[in-house]
């Protein structure tokens, strides 16, 4: 596993950034967060990733509790980047979310939908579903998260 984090965990890591970095450059975001969200998403790609390679569990149960985690990671991350940058969360989950996006199951939905493969598109769709919905109920707990660390100090401050 050390050996795999020093090499492609590394590369995936800058990749990563670099990915959510960019998405953060087109959507237009502030420039003062692209580095910051850039790190979300990288944070958020590497927690997948090492959980993808380290569960002995099935493909769709890695995918799912990896895409949870990471999804509670950025969740959580975004919300206290938006605290420290004084910027709404919005800015730094949607570009962290990049790198979890399903689009190479989505073309293959498609590609053996129009191949004639129906079987294997049912299986594919099953998967991009599975993290969208995972994606969906992490950032839900993300949120109870960051409400519980955050939200005290307005409570008791009667707000």
């Amino acid at each position: 596993m050390l050996t795999w984090l020093l090499t492609t965990g590394l590369l995936q890591l800058i990749l990563a950034y670099l990915a959510t970095a960019g998405f953060a450059v087109i959507l237009n975001i502030p420039r003062r967060a692209v580095n910051l969200s850039g790190w979300v998403g990288a944070a958020g790609w590497l927690t997948y990733e090492i959980l993808y390679q380290t569960l002995p569990v099935s493909v769709n149960g890695k995918l799912a509790i990896g895409n949870l985690v990471a999804a509670i990671v950025i969740g959580v991350t975004s919300g206290l980047a938006a605290h420290y940058k004084r910027m709404p969360m919005i800015i730094f989950n949607i570009p962290s979310l990049v790198p979890l996006v399903p689009g190479g199951q989505s073309y293959r939905v498609v590609r053996n939908l129009v191949t004639g493969q129906p079987q294997l598109a049912n299986h594919y769709l099953g998967q991009v579903v599975i993290i969208a919905g995972v994606i969906a109920i992490g950032f839900l707990i993300a949120e109870l998260i960051n409400q519980l660390i955050f939200g005290t100090g307005r409570r008791a401050q009667g707000h």
